[in-house]
């Protein structure tokens, strides 16, 4: 988008909308470490018009040392497209600034921010992270767990499932997690359970916040809570023990959550735009793999329709009553 365009935004409703985007504190944008891999010989396979490419990695908790991490893969960038690339950290909310204020070309993002970076700044979603620990490849399912002596049972359908979560002790991820809050609340809205994220008590007995995947788990082991809404790949490490997860089980799965990608502002012209694909998807050669890894714990990036891959956390923010 134009800077002029993207100026009729802010002038609009873009900062207000940002301002409600809490993914998770808005920290803004570490200190920045440059890389300037750029070799002499590397061939010169961006137009004139991009001389640098800024890249954000949004800090996740299970990441640790990432701007080391991003720094490396911002170095293998650099040499596969001949220019500098600049490697920044922040949040979710920072990046999308970022992508919105033309401060930075790409951004690693997570469902609900990809449509916000659509809204502000036509940025699209071009790859998805793959990981072991996802079902769907690139996608995952939203959980609720429920302790593993609970006698709730998992039914036929899921509506039979989740009518016996009526008065018990809920607890979520926290009120903007996609598969901590969203989904499972959506699933209640189209059962038929409650009318709106904001109708929440009157289905169930008690409704708390864990603050992230960790907490919320903890407070079904310790009895705090009958049930918690959590992402499938938080049931094993860093965010739980063996201990604990032994004392858990899967209720009832939501599958189809968007895996996190990677969005391309819409200033980059296609044709650059395709090459940076195309130097993001070498990471998933065998002696470029291990940055990729080292990054989120992700195997591998896939193409993916920016409209298709979001539809589905679309629609649960729909039947949810919240904007993205």
């Amino acid at each position: 988008m134009s800077v002029s365009k993207k100026g009729l935004l802010v002038a609009g409703s873009a900062l207000v909308s940002l301002a409600g985007l809490a993914f998770s504190t808005f920290g803004g944008m570490q200190a920045t470490s440059a890389n300037f891999a750029l070799k002499q010989q590397a061939p010169s396979l961006l137009a004139q018009k991009l001389k640098t490419l800024t890249v954000v990695f949004p800090s996740r908790s299970d990441s640790t040392d990432l701007q080391n991490k991003a720094n490396a893969v911002g170095a293998f960038l650099s040499k596969e497209l001949g220019i500098p690339v600049k490697a920044q950290v922040g949040d979710d909310t920072a990046a999308v600034e970022a992508l919105r204020a033309n401060r930075a070309d790409v951004a690693f993002l997570s469902s609900r921010p990809a449509l916000k970076a659509e809204q502000l700044a036509n940025a699209r979603l071009y790859l998805a992270e793959v990981r072991d620990n996802y079902s769907g490849r690139h996608t995952y399912s939203s959980v609720f767990v429920v302790p593993s002596n609970s006698p709730l049972k998992s039914r036929n359908n899921a509506k039979a499932t989740l009518e016996q979560l009526r008065g018990k002790k809920m607890t979520f991820t926290s009120p903007t997690s996609g598969s901590g809050f969203i989904f499972p609340v959506g699933e209640l809205v189209k059962q038929g359970f409650v009318q709106s994220s904001d109708r929440l008590d009157n289905f169930f007995g008690q409704v708390s916040y864990g603050g992230n995947y960790s907490k919320a788990l903890q407070a079904v082991v310790r009895g705090q809570a009958d049930v918690a809404a959590v992402s499938e790949y938080a049931l094993n490490s860093p965010y739980i023990t063996p201990e604990e997860k032994s004392k858990l089980r899967v209720l009832h799965r939501i599958p189809g959550v968007p895996a996190h990608g990677i969005a391309i502002d819409d200033d980059v012209p296609a044709q650059e735009r395709e090459k940076i694909i195309n130097a993001l998807l070498k990471l998933n050669q065998s002696q470029n793999n291990a940055l990729l890894r080292n990054l989120y714990n992700s195997t591998e990036l896939v193409r993916v329709d920016h409209n298709r891959h979001l539809a589905p956390v679309r629609d649960a923010l729909t039947r949810v009553g919240i904007a993205p």
